[in-house]
């Protein structure tokens, strides 16, 4: 009984020995995590203000940044790892980082597709945070560019996440890529309107209306022969934000009302003729004998 219970004292004395060998390589690692988090704040302020004045692009200087934070990162929990352990050498690390990265690579595919897919979003930058784009079922102003998802506010105020592989690989309009967008308004008159009367009506106010840009100048289009009107199209450029698109259109639609009331030219409405007629006496069913003596 005596040796065993010497033999646990004896053990528990080599593991208070151990940790109090380890003692100092933890601190020196807690101190270099401490370290670590102030040389990312100060080295992504540096990042920051030397990007700004020399990459005009916000998404290159946003990737800079990430990038660094990241390989910071990573060079101080190696560093902390390779303190804390001794006997746990750098080439250790490497030699289990790259055994590992293969079951990795399988167990988060879809997040490194997405890692990648922002990286190349971030650098060839088909789209800048502030642009308005349309992707899918989604339509927005882009708020934020991360490595692993684009984040939108929908013209209702909802916020969205858009994986970057999506955005990457799918069709993409980016509404606000130009100065200037296009807005096609139809218009319908009656059939006994003066065409170049109208037209000129339209051509002159349009050009009037708030928020229609002169250069390109507005175009007017007659295009059709409908049921109850003669249908014009109205095509004039604003600013490519969809703010300044509806505004715009309404103003517009409220000037063309009011000129064409002035003018006594009728925005017709659907306009369908009923026939009546005696079906006793037009009745395909009755004899011939029947429907002439009828008759």
């Amino acid at each position: 009984m005596n040796g065993i219970i010497e033999t646990i004292v004896n053990s528990l004395k080599d593991l208070l020995g151990l940790a109090v060998k380890a003692i100092p390589g933890l601190l020196g690692a807690i101190i270099i995590l401490f370290l670590t988090r102030y040389a990312v704040q100060l080295v992504q302020n540096i990042v920051d203000n030397a990007g700004s004045r020399a990459i005009r692009s916000l998404s290159l200087r946003l990737l800079l940044k990430k990038t660094t934070r990241v390989a910071i990162w990573v060079i101080g929990i190696v560093l902390a790892c390779v303190v804390a352990f001794p006997d746990f050498e750098l080439g250790d690390v490497i030699a289990t980082l790259g055994l590992g990265s293969v079951a990795i690579g399988f167990a988060f595919q879809d997040i490194f597709k997405n890692f990648l897919a922002g990286i190349i979003l971030l650098i060839e930058e088909p789209f800048s945070i502030g642009d308005e784009i349309h992707t899918g079922d989604f339509e927005g102003k882009v708020e934020n560019i991360s490595i692993r998802t684009t984040q939108i506010r929908t013209y209702q105020g909802q916020k969205v996440l858009l994986p970057n592989s999506t955005v990457f690989t799918e069709a993409l309009e980016v509404v606000t890529a130009y100065p200037s967008r296009r807005t096609d308004l139809a218009v319908g008159v009656d059939y006994n309107t003066p065409l170049t009367e109208a037209s000129n009506i339209l051509e002159s106010l349009i050009a009037r209306v708030e928020g229609v840009l002169d250069n390109p100048a507005p175009e007017i289009d007659l295009v059709n022969f409908n049921d109850s009107s003669i249908d014009f199209i109205v095509r004039y450029w604003t600013k490519p934000q969809q703010k300044e698109v509806r505004h715009v259109q309404t103003r517009a639609i409220v000037a063309i009302k009011k000129a064409f009331d002035d003018a006594d030219i009728n925005i017709p409405y659907p306009i369908r003729t009923l026939y009546y007629y005696d079906q006793e006496k037009y009745n395909d069913y009755f004899p011939n004998e029947n429907r002439s003596s009828n008759s």
